[in-house]
């Protein structure tokens, strides 16, 4: 009985590192889905306040939280 346990621990380890892992994956996979869509919505709002255009590269990076560099590209994008 004892030496049949023992024939299972592994079994039981192998499957409670793949439930850890699986759960691993998920939580980076929530968190990389929320950090895109967060830079979807800073992107879509800076491409909004280069339409006004009546704010200069800088003051939208403030507003955002985006580089000056990722404002002068969606600026070129939107112009093609």
């Amino acid at each position: 009985m004892l030496a049949e346990r023992i024939k299972q621990w592994p079994e039981r380890w192998e499957e409670k590192g793949r439930l850890e892992g699986l759960q691993e994956g998920l939580q980076e996979g929530r968190q990389e889905g929320l950090q895109e869509g967060q830079l979807e919505a800073k992107c879509s709002t800076a491409r909004n306040l280069l339409a006004l255009g009546v704010l200069s590269n800088e003051q939208i990076a403030d507003v955002t939280g985006l580089t000056v560099e990722d404002i002068a590209q969606l600026w070129e994008e939107t112009k093609h």
